[in-house]
């Protein structure tokens, strides 16, 4: 047994100066790649600086928009109103203002100049003596730029 330790040993020993030699080359180049993601994060932070900011608006779903927008109320004073380009819709209870802009441009691609909200209470209503309320309603009149239209007489 002791001829082959002697072989074991010289193997062991240049395996350890391999090792040696390696872990010096790795040191080095983790070393180089430091120094080049430095030199990259400096580069991007000077870009990032001289670029302009923009300010990305969060999108609105077109099926959140349609969730917010119900229908289009089609009734003789609204086809008088589509002449002064104003459109009348029925809108989600809690719709505000601000929405309603954003799902209109989102469905419609047109942004609207104002938008006037009307909140209708439900009515009584009694059938026999069976006494109940109807739903209340939020109805939207936006109104539009001269020029801009919206097609809302194509399924009717």
């Amino acid at each position: 047994m002791s001829i082959f330790n002697k072989f074991f040993k010289k193997k062991k020993r240049s395996d350890d100066l391999a090792k040696k030699g390696f872990k010096e080359q790795r040191l080095k180049s983790q070393e180089e790649e430091k120094e080049k993601k430095e030199l990259t994060l400096r580069e991007l932070r000077e870009k990032e600086a001289q670029a302009p900011k923009v300010v990305k608006e969060k999108k609105l779903d077109t099926k959140d928009a349609y969730r917010i927008l119900l229908k289009p109320i089609i009734t003789e004073k609204g086809t008088y109103l589509n002449s002064q380009n104003k459109y009348i819709f029925e809108v989600a209870p809690r719709a505000n203002k601000i929405i309603i802009k954003k799902a209109i441009w989102h469905l419609y691609g047109v942004k609207p100049l104002s938008v006037n909200i009307i909140k209708l209470p439900g009515k009584k209503i009694r059938y026999g003596r069976i006494q109940g309320r109807t739903k209340a309603k939020k109805k939207a009149i936006v109104t539009l730029k001269k020029g801009e239209t919206i097609k809302v007489y194509e399924g009717v």
